[in-house]
């Protein structure tokens, strides 16, 4: 199994995987692969928090020419995969540091090559192509070729819950990673002062609740009775339906300036199925306070899309590490792509992590409040 993420969160989805108790072939910038049976598809599909989608390894090989390609791809064993009545396509081709550079052309040479290769296996020479889809992606880095199937069809992050959003919404995948980046767990209370649709505290929600997040929605590979029976995708909701935890109790709150962005992020949380564990409010940020300790923010604040914007920053990020002076027991975490985020925040964060949200080169400032115990232990020895 090939499964995808963003750029500098390969360790969360490692993990991730590996707590699924599946083994770690290989991790690569923006990519982990696995090994797992046909249960793995609907368990990955069904249960994986950080990951795009889950494809299904076909093979790969090196190729330098176009010839090479299609004799390769020629080769594999394409009958194990693909019935006769498929349909079938290359929906994706992507290639970096190749000889080979046309993605139109290497996306129909894959696709003769594969008809050519069922053509000589069922002994038909029309495909009616009538039956379960399967699409398929081709990567190559380096010269190596590496083709799969995708067995998600719509990405990962489209949970089904998030039917309305607002300017620059975060992904679900992207959201959740960052979230299980830090130690904040359910009984911590967690705040996130830019909340917009919704994200974050719906996300929060779901991982203290463990409710899975794709348990709602359909894959592409639910049609593919002959790499994995139905009854194995009912026995993964059947699994996801026996772990959540119905009765948790969790602090979670969401605010945002835009009052009608605020209805929608509680309509989100209803779709969700989390409404009851997420308090939202149309609040400013600089009315930012709790008399809790040791809670946890985690948010990701304007960073001036539009270049008009950019002005207002160094004042919106300075009000920002005001707001956060009263909640000097708290830790913090801002992701954002404002590269004086820091500078105006008024101090350096704990840890500064890269990471790219989409095309977008973003940071992840890490600000780390002390521990509750240690601060116990500490008054106790003063005393």
């Amino acid at each position: 199994m090939i499964a995808p993420c963003h750029f500098g969160l390969e360790a969360v989805l490692k993990r991730e995987i590996t707590d699924h108790g599946y083994e770690i072939v290989e991790v690569s910038d923006g990519r982990v692969v696995f090994k797992g049976d046909a249960a793995a598809i609907a368990r990955a599909n069904i249960f994986i928090r950080t990951s795009e989608r889950i494809m299904l390894k076909v093979g790969s090989f090196k190729a330098v020419t176009f010839d090479e390609l299609f004799e390769k791809t020629k080769e594999l064993p394409w009958n194990e995969f693909l019935p006769s009545d498929a349909k079938f396509w290359v929906t994706k081709a992507t290639t970096n540091k190749s000889k080979l550079f046309s993605s139109s052309d290497i996306q129909s040479i894959v696709k003769k090559a594969i008809v050519e290769k069922l053509k000589k296996i069922y002994r038909i020479g029309w495909f009616e192509e009538n039956g379960a889809e399967y699409p398929i992606r081709v990567f190559i880095f380096k010269d190596i070729v590496t083709i799969a199937l995708d067995t998600s069809g719509i990405s990962l992050h489209k949970r089904g819950y998030r039917q309305l959003v607002g300017k620059a919404p975060i992904s679900e995948t992207l959201a959740a990673a960052l979230i299980m980046l830090t130690p904040w767990n359910k009984d911590r209370i967690l705040v996130d002062p830019f909340c917009g649709s919704g994200t974050f505290p719906i996300e929060a929600a779901m991982i203290g609740a463990n409710i899975a997040p794709g348990m709602n929605r359909e894959f592409t590979a639910e049609n593919w009775k002959n790499i994995i029976p139905k009854k194995m995708w009912y026995d993964a909701v059947t699994e996801a339906e026996d772990n959540i935890i119905r009765d948790v109790k969790m602090s979670i709150q969401g605010y945002d300036i835009d009052g009608d962005i605020v209805k929608c992020a509680m309509q989100n949380a209803r779709e969700a199925g989390v409404e009851e564990h997420i308090h939202f409010q149309a609040r400013d940020m600089r009315h930012l306070s709790s008399p809790k300790k040791y809670g946890f923010i985690i948010t990701n604040p304007p960073y001036g899309e539009r270049l008009e914007d950019k002005k207002e920053l160094p004042a919106l990020y300075k009000d920002i590490g005001k707001s956060f002076d009263s909640l000097d027991t708290w830790s913090k975490f801002i992701i954002t792509s404002y590269e004086d985020a820091e500078k105006y925040l008024g101090r350096k964060a704990t840890k500064n992590r890269k990471i790219y949200n989409g095309m977008i080169k973003s940071y992840y400032y890490q600000y780390m409040g002390p521990k509750p115990a240690l601060e116990v232990r500490a008054r106790k020895a003063s005393s």
